[in-house]
């Protein structure tokens, strides 16, 4: 795991174009870095694995006591793939987007089946489990197993599009061209490159924000190509403002997830249908979590959290 090293210990440049930036961005992680659990010496690749499915789309302080909890009742793989894949919904809690948990434990499942109950280390077998993406894959492969790979998030497409390319925001994602462009900056040893990984996803985070960067803080303030320009508006897509979550299938099927979460036995039609005054919104969110898997129908017309 990627922790800070000694003062003056700086990482060589990678990219010789831009040979300021895996230098300066760098030193400015080593030395400002939230001390988050999945930094820490010895928190092993299932720990990182389970952080990196709990961050999708979650802030970072709302999953830190989740994921505490969660490694404390599952420590390992095989643990979590023993339990019914509804012990994974409740668990999940308030977290959001549930769907996270079924995958979760899929892929659990499939590391006892196919892996022994390891973890695999290589980016292709971790593409091929359930619920692992193109950033989670590399991000494993090189935050526990210090690995040489590109791990490109939202934030760093940002980073790279103000500081390299000019622009306030990133164009839209592409896989090939995102990765080629991080992995031009990366220093050539895999330690110092997971370290620029880690650190540019630390800029953006919370220096090079969205809405309100913080350029006087920034360490490469003086080279960024967006602030030489004048900070020019963004010229490409708008971001799409997801729908308010008050009043939406959502919440709907939030409060359904909520009633079988408390439930140790599976909860009668009636009680479901209680839960929300619209009826067909409330059969509207009930089938899609039938659809998604997250709940189950039994015989008697009662609902549970699935097996």
């Amino acid at each position: 795991m990627i922790t800070a090293a000694p003062e003056g210990v700086v990482p060589p440049t990678g990219d010789p174009a831009h040979p300021w930036f895996a230098e300066a961005v760098s030193r400015w992680y080593l030395r400002n870095a939230r001390a988050l659990p999945w930094r820490a010496d010895g928190f092993g690749a299932w720990g990182i694995l389970v952080s990196e499915f709990m961050l999708q789309q979650t802030p970072v302080a709302r999953v830190i006591d989740p994921l505490r909890a969660w490694l404390e009742r599952w420590p390992t793989p095989a643990d979590l793939a023993s339990v019914p894949a509804g012990d994974a919904v409740r668990a999940w809690g308030r977290l959001g987007y549930p769907r996270r948990a079924l995958r979760l434990h899929a892929c659990a499942t499939a590391i006892v089946e196919r892996h022994g109950g390891s973890v695999p280390s290589d980016v292709a077998e971790l593409l091929a489990l359930p619920g692992v993406g193109e950033y989670t894959a590399r991000a494993v492969a090189v935050f526990a197993f210090g690995h040489r790979h590109p791990v490109v998030d939202t934030n760093v497409r940002r980073v790279l599009a103000r500081a390299i390319g000019g622009s306030a925001q990133p164009a839209p994602p592409a896989t090939r061209r995102d990765l080629a462009a991080m992995d031009a900056l990366l220093p050539s040893d895999p330690r110092e490159a997971g370290i620029l990984s880690a650190a540019a996803m630390e800029l953006g985070a919370i220096v090079c924000t969205s809405r309100a960067p913080r350029c006087g803080e920034c360490p490469i303030a003086a080279h960024c190509a967006w602030r030489a320009a004048g900070y020019p508006e963004n010229s490409g897509p708008v971001r799409t403002v997801q729908a308010r979550y008050e009043g939406s299938d959502r919440q709907v099927r939030g409060r359904i997830l909520a009633e079988l979460r408390a439930s140790d036995v599976p909860v009668d039609a009636d009680t479901v249908g209680a839960l929300w005054p619209d009826p067909i919104q409330l059969e509207r969110a009930l089938a899609s979590l039938l659809d998604d898997g997250l709940v189950e129908a039994d015989g008697d017309g009662s609902y549970r959290l699935p097996d």
